[in-house]
């Protein structure tokens, strides 16, 4: 056998057994060269996909395997995929900013098994959808099954070539492992600033950290478009980046405004070191040729989250989480620590605002955490979802009565526009640590995430479901870690289950449980619940997931109910 003859067979061999139709050349190949990861890297190791043409031997399902192969090759090499269509297909096909991702065990078989037209084959990829990349770059889990049909021809040459295809393109959950990488990019939302998590493809010649930064120069997903803003001005482009040995320099060129210079340093810093690139060096940006800061002087608050102590409730009363878990929680020293069985779901503000809130027989309550002030009631209502607190200071709940999202100040209470949450059935509102992002559950079995609008925060748009309880599968309750994770707290048959959620793409990862957890308190660092104890049918005890372990500890004694967090 000759060597081209060999080539081809072992190629053809690795579409049908790989299921990929292509070969996987190393970066360091010929092809590109290879840009490791580490200090002075601005990049990601990938393995880059090569696809070969059509050979003339092949059938219609290594045809389709090859095709599929060369969608995943087509940003880098776009020509070999044209080679796989029939000249009116090239006229007519389009790649299309979404992107279709499937299991990577699809099969390929014949439309019609009936039909034996050699000279005309209509064949179909049958597999699971594992999510679609939106044009925003969003990922959306998806499962559910997925025909698509191709209509191929046979080539006067030898082999197929395809005629007609939906358009888009079409890869494999492998593809994207290799080709793409989850990102973060940070936008701002008044003094804080907020994580969109994005899927962002790879390029063999560009830095990805320049990717990350073309990318952050356009507006943020779907999912917080009109909820956060940006430093930079429209026009601005990406020179160049490049990696000194203890800086990174970043040419920017357009109408960089000197008034925005914190937030464009405090995006680009958290958008690269977040997202482990160039880790502990300094950011040097230059604009239109010109130095213009760095990232020395950033306001370290960007991403501050509130951090506090902990609390939770016994009878009415408020008391601070204690350090040793023998030991009783000391009261809150003021109104909201007096034994009162009236007051439930208490809420904690920022520190810096030192307000508590609970929810009484006919409405929302507030006082001091920090002083003797009697409760006040600022919010009326027989039927309100429990109290949450935006940053700024504002209380905000869903009056069930009447459907619709109520929010208070010292000026008063107003009605708050929220389309997509408008319904009888809303039973949680919780606004998350950044300001921006709300959850929502509905009935016992729906969570729903939106975005508060900017500037005046009196929408709650661009909602979307998050999550579905299975049958027979209940929500007890949900908390924010940060904004971007949710934990989700069910009940079944079967027993409790504790999902930690990536809001930004769905993303699950199951928390261990083994006591029957009731509701949720929980921080970027920490994870609290209550648990029924098992001697004591009445009583609760705070326990505390320890992450190193995977396991969760007592930290109190029994009779604590709902622990709450700052901004809880």
């Amino acid at each position: 056998m000759r060597k081209t003859d060999l080539l081809r067979a072992t190629l053809a061999a690795g579409l049908l057994v790989g299921g990929t139709g292509c070969t996987v050349i190393p970066v360091g190949g010929p092809a590109v060269p290879y840009v490791a990861q580490g200090r002075d890297s601005l990049t990601k190791p990938f393995h880059r996909m090569v696809a070969i043409e059509p050979q003339p031997d092949w059938t219609p399902e290594q045809t389709i395997r090859g095709l599929q192969a060369a969608m995943a090759a087509y940003p880098d090499d776009p020509a070999t995929l044209q080679k796989y269509l029939t000249p009116e297909a090239r006229a007519t096909w389009q790649p299309t900013s979404t992107v279709v991702v499937l299991e990577n065990a699809f099969e390929v078989g014949d439309q019609d098994p009936r039909d034996t037209d050699e000279t005309v084959r209509k064949v179909q990829i049958v597999g699971t959808q594992a999510a679609v990349i939106e044009h925003d770059d969003t990922y959306r889990p998806a499962e559910r099954k997925e025909t698509i049909p191709f209509t191929l021809v046979k080539d006067p040459k030898g082999g197929y070539r395809v005629s007609s295809m939906p358009d888009g393109l079409l890869l494999t959950v492998a593809d994207v492992a290799r080709a793409y990488r989850p990102t973060k990019l940070y936008y701002v939302a008044g003094d804080r600033l907020v994580a969109d998590r994005v899927w962002l493809r790879l390029k063999a010649a560009q830095p990805f950290a320049q990717t990350i930064i073309e990318r952050l120069l356009n507006e943020p997903s779907s999912a917080l478009v009109g909820a956060v803003g940006s430093g930079f001005m429209p026009g601005t482009k990406v020179e160049s980046v490049r990696s000194g040995e203890d800086n990174v320099v970043i040419n920017l060129k357009g109408p960089v405004g000197f008034d925005r210079r914190q937030e464009i340093l405090a995006q680009l810093q958290a958008s690269l070191y977040k997202n482990d690139i160039a880790n502990g060096r300094t950011i040097e940006v230059h604009v239109n040729g010109e130095p213009y800061a760095t990232d020395k002087d950033i306001d370290p608050g960007w991403l501050d989250n509130d951090s506090g102590d902990a609390y939770y409730q016994d009878k009415g009363a408020l008391h601070r989480l204690p350090a040793k878990a023998d030991e009783d929680g000391p009261l809150v020293g003021y109104t909201a620590g007096k034994p009162d069985t009236e007051y439930t779901d208490f809420a904690l503000a920022k520190r810096s605002i030192g307000l508590v809130a609970a929810k009484g027989p006919d409405g929302i309550s507030v006082t001091s955490l920090n002083e003797e002030r009697p409760w006040q009631q600022v919010i009326q209502g027989d039927k309100l979802t429990p109290p949450t607190w935006h940053r700024d200071g504002t209380l905000w709940t869903f009056d069930q009565r009447n459907g619709v999202v109520l929010r208070w100040d010292p000026e008063g209470v107003r009605r708050v526009s929220a389309p997509g949450v408008a319904g009888l059935n809303v039973t949680r509102l919780r606004i998350a640590r950044d300001g921006v992002r709300v959850a929502v559950t509905k009935g016992d079995t729906l969570v729903e995430v939106g975005a508060l609008a900017l500037p005046s925060a009196l929408m709650i748009g661009n909602v979307r479901q998050l999550f579905k309880a299975d049958s027979g599968e209940t929500i007890r309750d949900v908390a924010w870690r940060d904004g971007e994770r949710l934990l989700v707290l069910t009940k079944s048959n079967a027993g409790p289950n504790l999902l930690e959620i990536n809001v930004g793409d769905g993303s699950k990862r199951e928390i261990p449980l083994k006591d029957d957890l009731r509701s949720l308190a929980a921080m970027p660092d920490m994870i609290l619940a209550e648990a029924k104890p098992k001697e004591n049918k009445d009583g609760g005890v705070i326990l505390e997931f320890i992450e190193e372990q995977q396991s969760w500890t007592p930290r109190s004694t029994a009779n604590a109910h709902d622990p709450v967090f700052p901004l809880g």
